[in-house]
């Protein structure tokens, strides 16, 4: 069994910490590899090597990606054009905004502001549905036709859920390729709390995979679905390496509440649900 995802990891470079606090404060301005690097008192080659085994992630995309969370805020909270947001996050091609918060977040920005009523609709749908057993994995792309599946019990994935604080509603987990919660999943799930709540992915082609997840709570409102930034959340903080038939991994996911050295939620909270419930429509034909 591996350790417990989720859990307080050993804290490392807590220096990186500060620099985090001073990219949430400067967002706004240009924050170049050298600017950090001086703010951190290192050469940019050491702190982009500490800083990615600290957060995942380098310190260009994981701005990259607060920048795209700033627009996510925007364009729900501001009537301003979409053109004007993406030259607020210092994207001068509206064609290149559109592209890579399309890629990173699930749908365009014109559909991320209006699916509101969307979301609201999913989670009552989720509540209502009877039948909350794995309807089937909602993967970034269907198998094909004829494709062969691996031999039984190889490529498997699972695991039990528990949180931190009290709890009733979903929980929203995938395998990504990297250690930020944006895209379309590789594989993903979703699954209720309080109530036991176990999650299993079958088929995992061999390679290196991030386990992410977040929660929405029943009584969640659309807005906070949309920007989930108080979520209770995990994050596996090593990789999970799936070989060509190497045993199962069987995890044991905590929820906790966000940290300040968290990458921002990119992906659309509804796709997801709106893609479970689709696949819980076909298992039930």
């Amino acid at each position: 069994m591996l350790p417990k995802e989720g859990a307080l990891p050993i804290e490392r470079y807590p220096e990186i910490d500060e620099v985090v606090a001073y990219i949430h404060r400067h967002l706004d301005e240009p924050l170049t590899l050298d600017r950090l690097a001086r703010y951190a008192a290192y050469s940019p080659y050491h702190f982009t090597r500490v800083f990615k085994e600290r957060i995942g992630l380098s310190p260009q995309y994981y701005v990259s990606a607060l920048r795209l969370q700033k627009a996510k805020e925007l364009l729900l909270h501001t009537n301003m054009k979409v053109r004007d947001i993406a030259m607020e996050i210092g994207q001068n091609s509206l064609g290149t905004f559109t592209t890579r918060f399309t890629e990173r977040i699930g749908v365009t920005p014109a559909d991320f502001r209006n699916s509101a009523h969307q979301a609201n609709r999913h989670l009552l749908e989720l509540r209502d549905l009877r039948n909350f057993g794995d309807p089937g994995d909602f993967r970034r792309q269907e198998p094909s036709f004829g494709v062969s599946r691996l031999p039984a019990g190889c490529g498997q994935v699972e695991g039990t859920i528990t949180a931190e604080a009290p709890f009733e509603g979903v929980v929203l987990i995938g395998l990504f390729a990297k250690p930020i919660p944006e895209g379309i999943p590789l594989h993903g799930t979703l699954t209720r709390l309080p109530s036991p709540a176990t999650f299993r992915f079958e088929n995992v082609e061999p390679g290196t995979y991030y386990l992410l997840a977040t929660s929405v709570s029943w009584s969640m409102q659309a807005n906070d679905m949309l920007l989930p930034q108080a979520t209770l959340r995990t994050r596996s903080r090593q990789p999970i390496v799936v070989g060509p038939c190497s045993p199962f991994h069987n995890l044991e996911v905590r929820l906790y509440p966000p940290r300040l050295d968290d990458p921002p939620i990119l992906i659309s909270l509804p796709l997801l649900m709106k893609r479970f419930l689709h696949r819980a429509e076909q298992a039930a034909r």
